[in-house]
């Protein structure tokens, strides 16, 4: 499948239009502006554009400021300096006031590749979803990274936005319209619902076509809001296919697996498997041959189905 964009390329893209749209909005940085693509901002925009050196709990603390003066902030580093450095600053000056504050993080899960561990964030879907009033999103395309960030702009309040460093497929049909809390529905399925959320989307939809061709039939729905999650579709997909495998790129506690399986076994149980990087960091390398190292390759998604499948047909004879 040919590559277009990265999603951090089309977030540096949109925000350059949305400062032409808007005079409110103003731009934050931690001395990673090239890799974040927001030095397109600060070249077209340089006196709403703040480099904050590599501080970035400070960088939120500003964030904040400007926030409850009445600007509209988008604060950008690497995810995990983002959400693990800074987790105390965005509890306690972000959420708890819940200020109009975006923090759209580059560098996301373990395709960051040879940057090594330092690098990958594996743990910020968990700690961002645990902060009250923050909304969620990774996108899994250019398109849907652009329409995210268009919406964070437009709505008030806090929002954690995950975007990748490589380039990535896209997705979605011409006309797509990003819908916050909403799952999209890429093929329809009777046998398994696969969820995914972010760049995984590729990997899913592979995965689909290679299992459609054994027979089994797999609904498939991308899962951009990971926070507010769209329950009528994770529990539509529960009562109509019996069977969920979630895949994502974190950590298999705390994540979107995590999330799904809470709405599963509190209204609809059925059978479940985790496709995410188990209780491990990972290590430097080629994004595809980390993905596939750490599990999250399209085999591994198909192994996991028929796992699922394999649950799904014990219970029905039990």
């Amino acid at each position: 499948m040919p590559k277009g964009l990265s999603t951090r390329e089309a977030y540096g893209q949109v925000l350059v239009e949305l400062g032409e749209e808007n005079q409110d909005i103003v731009v934050l940085d931690a001395d990673l502006s090239k890799s974040t693509m927001t030095c397109f901002f600060a070249e077209k925009f340089p006196e709403r554009f703040f480099d904050c050196g590599i501080a970035e709990q400070n960088m939120i603390g500003i964030a904040a400021g400007l926030a409850a003066s009445g600007k509209t902030v988008f604060a950008s580093t690497f995810a995990i300096f983002a959400t693990a450095r800074c987790f105390d600053q965005l509890r306690m000056s972000v959420a708890q006031p819940g200020l109009n504050v975006k923090i759209v993080a580059s560098h996301g899960g373990i395709t960051v590749g040879e940057d090594g561990f330092s690098h990958q964030s594996v743990e910020d879907l968990a700690l961002m979803c645990s902060l009250p009033g923050f909304k969620v999103i990774v996108p899994a395309d250019a398109e849907e990274a652009r329409q995210a960030v268009r919406l964070a702009a437009s709505t008030d309040g806090p929002f954690y936005i995950r975007l990748s460093r490589p380039k990535t497929p896209a997705m979605y049909d011409k006309g797509y319209q990003f819908q916050l809390g909403k799952a999209v529905t890429m093929q329809q399925g009777t046998d398994v619902a696969i969820i995914s959320t972010g760049i995984m989307l590729a990997n899913v939809m592979e995965a689909a076509r290679r299992l459609e061709r054994q027979g089994i039939t797999c609904r498939v729905l991308s899962m951009p809001t990971v926070k507010p999650l769209d329950q009528e579709a994770i529990l539509q997909a529960a009562r109509d296919t019996g069977a969920i495998v979630t895949v994502e790129e974190h950590l298999q506690h705390g994540g979107l697996g995590s999330r799904v399986a809470q709405v599963v076994v509190e209204n609809e149980p059925v059978p479940m498997q985790f496709v995410a990087l188990k209780d491990t960091y990972a290590k430097s390398g080629r994004p595809d041959e980390l993905l596939e190292k750490y599990g999250l390759g399209v085999g591994h998604i198909e192994k996991a189905v028929h796992s699922v499948l394999s649950k799904k047909e014990r219970l029905r004879r039990s």
